[in-house]
């Protein structure tokens, strides 16, 4: 039995590292209001509990709510979508774009590979938070454009990053 409603508890695990950069933040002004070596302490953790609330809510602007159909893995390199009707497997090194289609219902990333057909991912399967992190990975991605098209869902498809070509020969060297 639980005393928490099942909306509060999804808005809370929603919300997970906003509330936990605020509640270290609320120990680290109590920790400089001490003497002594907790106050130091209490800059440091006022310190680690904004980056954290910096990452939390562009993570938390990030998610969609999951229950989509289909469930998505990250695993070593590698994002893996398995849907009703599709599926497939990207290796994020050899990934040379990725692509907000809102056309599509729901919205999908497209993560295209040379030489491989381009895997579709709802923005709201299951586990599809995961992607968050894996797409901060791509070198030099603009992690608010994407969160600002994710928010605003324009006309169409919209590129959100692209890889340096000479990137893209160099690894098919490798």
């Amino acid at each position: 039995m639980s005393f928490i409603r099942p909306e509060a508890r999804a808005l809370i695990w929603r919300l997970r590292e906003v509330l936990t950069a605020l509640t270290l933040g609320a120990l680290g002004v109590w920790m400089i209001l001490g003497r002594g070596l907790t106050v130091w302490l209490g800059y440091a953790a006022i310190a680690v509990a904004i980056a954290l609330l910096v990452v939390g809510v562009q993570r938390t602007r990030f998610r969609r709510g999951g229950g989509g159909m289909g469930v998505v893995a990250v695993d070593e390199g590698q994002v893996v979508y398995f849907g009703p009707l599709t599926g497939g497997v990207v290796a994020l090194r050899e990934v040379s774009s990725l692509t907000l289609d809102p056309t599509a219902h729901p919205a999908h990333w497209i993560l295209s590979q040379p030489g491989q057909p381009d895997l579709a991912v709802p923005v709201d399967a299951e586990g599809a938070e995961a992607l968050f992190d894996a797409f901060t990975s791509l070198p030099g991605i603009r992690t608010q454009h994407m969160l600002s098209m994710l928010k605003t869902m324009p006309e169409g498809p919209v590129v959100i990053w692209r890889r340096d070509p000479g990137v893209i020969s160099a690894l098919a060297r490798d």
